[in-house]
């Protein structure tokens, strides 16, 4: 079955790029584009695509609030979404993961890049442009002084397997590392976003740097 991608972004352009390369791929396909935000929303709720690719700055409705209008509430069943912008910013960086984004992507960064961030997110991983990675991960939540610890929280090896994912491993990578079988991994990461909860990778990945498990 073909990824199927719905591409949000106010400038013609831009979306016509997306969709030649995106079409290009043999396991993609661009099921709608649209030039603002409410129109986004509105066909993602139609025809409920895998992916979206939301642009920050759009008419009517931004893609952050196009991504809080489509995840709230959604329990894990709505859309994965990769935000693409020019705008390399904390704040819109924060934003959008904090939004439920499962990815964010600079529009510079290159068609193989794009494509690697659309199966990332399908297969319930998260990309995020190597440009502000590091940065992402030491800004992107102050330290909780209150509450319960991490190992309060989750099981050892839960928390293995989420300091790996707060170091942007993939579950394959995890896997090799701890010497379990991926459907293992997934098993432990279910159990984690049970019991966070947590919607996607990102918000994990925030989890464990706000409570220490990443150094």
């Amino acid at each position: 079955m073909a990824i199927r991608v719905l591409i949000a972004d106010d400038q013609e352009m831009v979306r016509a790029g997306f969709r030649a390369i995106i079409d290009a791929q043999a396991d993609m396909e661009v099921v709608a584009d649209a030039p603002d935000g409410v129109v986004a929303v509105a066909q993602a709720r139609r025809l409920k695509p895998d992916v979206c690719l939301f642009d920050i700055r759009m008419p009517r409705l931004d893609g952050l609030e196009a991504t809080r209008t489509l995840l709230s509430g959604a329990n894990g069943s709505g859309p994965r979404i990769v935000v693409v912008t020019t705008f390399d910013t904390d704040e819109y960086v924060y934003g959008a993961l904090r939004s439920g984004a499962t990815g964010f992507l600079l529009k510079d960064s290159g068609p193989t890049l794009l494509v690697e961030a659309v199966r990332a997110a399908a297969s319930g991983e998260s990309l995020v442009s190597p440009s502000v990675t590091v940065r992402l991960l030491e800004r992107l939540s102050e330290p909780v002084s209150s509450g319960p610890k991490a190992v309060e929280v989750l099981t050892e090896r839960e928390l293995d397997v989420v300091e790996l994912v707060a170091r942007g491993r993939t579950n394959a990578e995890i896997a090799a590392s701890l010497f379990v079988s991926v459907s293992t991994v997934k098993t432990h990461l279910e159990a984690v976003r049970a019991k966070l909860p947590a919607r996607n990778r990102v918000e994990i990945a925030a989890w464990a740097w706000e409570h220490g498990v990443v150094g």
